[in-house]
């Protein structure tokens, strides 16, 4: 079987599908470029806020390179808007198990970085990988969750939770905030009256819920750090 190479790419030029995948999306920044389209398209001025360490040439080519093998697309949003956006395929949208497994993962280094910013995209499919269904147990709810300005509608009922972009009619709660200060609340063990306070966040509704909404999220415990062994 011939592997394409789109691009000239480097390639492990290994028969092993890992390989290929890592052909496909394991150049720097790719799989960062995918987390901040999993919610949705996005126009490159978009992509670029989100991913503030990464140049516009980089970006430029990785999203070519992408599109090249069937990742993502781009396309033209009709009149009025009329802007170019880019949005993964079906295909690359089967890679969201993948990436939060990753994410799972990594969450057990000894060496995660803490308090390190959080993309809105980031946080919301960190809420979707973390979310424990014994925390939950017993909890049906409707939250509101304004994330850096974006709106994310979130049910919690039977065990399982669902994020989705939009708005909430009768929110029991609602959560306002920079996402970088609504992941302190959850995985950083901010207080929610001292935010509130310091006008970090916004919580109108029950505030109760919003305290039992931070638990639902526990992190793993940390691998052992054999670096620092002997």
């Amino acid at each position: 079987m011939s592997l394409k190479n789109p691009g000239n790419k480097r390639t492990y030029d290994d028969g092993c599908a890992m390989a290929h995948a890592l052909d496909l999306v394991g150049e720097r920044w790719g799989l960062l470029v995918i987390r901040e389209l999993m919610l949705g398209p996005k126009r490159f001025t978009d992509l670029r806020a989100s991913l503030p360490g990464i140049s516009p040439n980089v970006l430029t080519q990785r999203l070519e390179e992408l599109e090249a093998v069937s990742v993502l697309r781009h396309r033209k949003l009709p009149p009025p808007i009329a802007a170019q956006v880019y949005e993964l395929t079906a295909w690359g949208l089967e890679l969201e198990p993948i990436i939060r497994e990753i994410g799972r993962w990594a969450a057990r280094s000894p060496h995660m970085p803490d308090n390190a910013p959080m993309s809105v995209n980031s946080l919301v499919l960190s809420f979707r990988t973390m979310f424990s269904a014994e925390a939950a147990r017993g909890l049906k709810a409707n939250l509101q969750l304004r994330l850096s300005g974006e709106p994310f509608r979130t049910t919690i009922a039977d065990g399982r939770i669902e994020i989705e972009r939009g708005d909430v009619a009768q929110p029991d709660a609602t959560i306002d905030g920079d996402a970088n200060a609504i992941a302190g609340l959850v995985y950083g063990g901010v207080d929610l009256g001292k935010a509130m306070r310091a006008s970090e966040l916004k919580v109108t509704g029950d505030t109760a819920l919003v305290k039992r909404f931070a638990t639902l999220f526990p992190l793993p415990e940390p691998a052992p750090d054999v670096g620092k062994a002997g």
